[in-house]
């Protein structure tokens, strides 16, 4: 993250930590969603992106041995008229589930700020440096969405933090809970990963037995 950061300081389109951690995290999305997206085009032969092939972090912003990577204002162009064009207008149906459309969802409100394609590249290059299937840098990355925490909160933010709702949803879909479990979040907020739960439970009442199971299947806390 300090690295990042020191990069991005000699930016002239960056100004401050909130556009900082603005600027990281839409690259540290794209870099995990690709990691993602290769399990899941493993374990399921039908699998079909929505990102467009060109646009995946695998094929512009990986740095292949001996390939040509994209830089300078040729990076510039792309990521602010091809990438960020073409995901805030992915177009979203009523039956894709939650973590195909949390990608329009990231994007909607993301910006690219940086000024200078050369220091985009370094910032990527970076990120590309994380191997999110390995568990050492998997682990690594809770010391990373700490530091980005800490950060926001230095930036003159109260400290306290929301998780858009289509985070919450595709975190829900990902832990799958079953009616019988319980979840719990201690510094709930609003209660975003306690509703999205209840809402993923909700289809799998059939008897009054499963609705007494509903009823206690979440625990928040808010101080």
């Amino acid at each position: 993250v300090k690295r990042i950061q020191d990069i991005t300081r000699n930016d002239a389109g960056v100004n401050g930590d909130a556009q900082r951690i603005e600027q990281m995290s839409w690259l540290l999305f794209l870099k995990i969603y690709d990691s993602r997206e290769m399990v899941w085009e493993l374990e399921e032969d039908e699998y079909e992106s929505i990102i467009p092939e060109e646009l995946k972090w695998r094929n512009w912003a990986h740095a292949q041995n001996g390939e040509r990577v994209l830089t300078g204002d040729e990076l510039l162009d792309f990521v602010n008229n091809k990438l960020f064009k073409e995901l805030k207008e992915l177009e979203i149906t009523s039956n894709m589930p939650i973590r195909k459309t949390i990608v329009k969802s990231a994007f909607e409100d993301a910006n690219n700020y940086m000024k200078n394609g050369v220091l985009l590249r370094q910032v990527i290059n970076v990120i590309d440096e994380v191997d999110f299937n390995s568990p050492e840098d998997r682990h690594s990355f809770n010391d990373i969405y700490e530091k980005i925490l800490k950060d926001i909160q230095n930036a003159g933010n109260s400290g306290e933090f929301y998780t858009p709702r289509a985070a919450t949803d595709f975190i829900a879909e990902v832990l799958d809970p079953k009616l019988g479990e319980s979840m719990a979040d201690l510094a709930c907020g609003t209660g975003g990963f306690l509703t999205s739960t209840l809402n993923r439970l909700s289809s799998q009442r059939k008897t009054s037995e499963d609705t007494k199971k509903y009823n206690t299947a979440v625990f928040g806390i808010e101080k």
